[in-house]
């Protein structure tokens, strides 16, 4: 009977989540962050005043914001951001600005903040972002109908009238971090099994196009974070294939590699760490512990 009570208490607490809007949670020391379905009336509470200093600083270019301002009338667009991220910080009162400047229709625009906590890490209470890709906040997704068009991933690459514009106008656009897109897509369509098998040509194929390391570094430990981790450790093995002289990639595909129990090979990534940066000496202690927990299991 007391269980069935939780339970029922919990599936409450949950469908009262689900129906509250700018909802706030405390987290680190006592900090507070919104935490799924919000609007802009979010960021009238005093927690939140980098929203209205941001927003008053930017400037729109009012010349595009007119070309801009019908054809957005046909679109949806979905956000996520994180209220603890200096780039929704910095991008998404920008974001709102121009919005404002188009005269949009904001029962178009659903925003979604997320997580920070690292076993909750970039989601929603309501998994709104579940099959949406989402490794970078902010993240703008333009729907036309039920089918996403485009999304403006962190930040524009110009600014938001000029960017959106070529949205709008069916222009070809590609997100930052156009390889996350390209390994998603690949996954999704091909399979895993297929990256897998074809690791090495890809790592020639896909070095020409990535920005730099902390890229795919990122989106492992999205996939890392949300439990995918058999991805996360294809993507990991990946990056250090594309940056072998880069001691963080061994350092996260090692600490993936001991989350999945393959501990040998744990050890084996840590060394390289050490093998190219002398200085990340508290690799030693996390070796130690792994051989101590492979000894442990062999005891039982």
């Amino acid at each position: 009977m007391k269980v069935k009570f939780i339970c029922c208490l919990f599936l409450l607490t949950q469908i009262l989540f689900a129906q509250e809007i700018n909802q706030t949670v405390t987290y680190g020391k006592g900090k507070l962050m919104l935490l799924g379905k919000t609007n802009k009336k979010a960021f009238e509470n005093k927690n939140f005043e980098w929203y209205q200093k941001n927003y008053d600083a930017y400037i729109t270019n009012n010349n595009v914001i007119k070309e801009l301002k019908a054809p957005l009338k046909d679109y949806k667009i979905k956000v996520f951001y994180g209220s603890w991220c200096g780039d929704s910080k910095r991008e998404l009162p920008r974001f709102y600005k121009v919005l404002d400047k188009a005269k949009v229709d904001f029962n178009t625009v659903e925003a979604i903040a997320v997580d920070r906590k690292p076993e909750a890490y970039k989601t929603s209470p309501n998994g709104e972002e579940k099959g949406l890709n989402i490794h970078r906040v902010p993240t703008f997704i333009f729907y036309k109908g039920d089918k996403e068009v485009a999304r403006i991933v962190e930040y524009p690459k110009q600014d938001f009238e000029r960017d959106m514009l070529a949205i709008v106008k069916g222009e070809k656009y590609t997100p930052n971090y156009g390889v996350v897109f390209f390994l998603d897509k690949l996954i999704k369509e091909k399979g895993l099994e297929e990256l897998k098998k074809n690791l090495n040509t890809y790592v020639s194929y896909l070095a020409e196009y990535t920005k730099g390391s902390r890229e795919l570094n990122t989106y492992g430990y999205k996939l890392l974070r949300s439990n995918q981790l058999e991805k996360a450790l294809v993507v990991f093995e990946l990056n250090t294939k594309m940056y072998p002289y880069k001691y963080n990639v061994f350092d996260s595909y090692a600490e993936a590699l001991h989350k999945a129990k393959m501990y040998e090979e744990a050890i084996k990534n840590y060394g390289q760490v050490l093998a190219l940066n002398s200085k990340q000496t508290e690799v030693l202690d996390i070796i130690a512990s792994i051989k101590k927990e492979t000894e442990l299991i062999k005891s039982k």
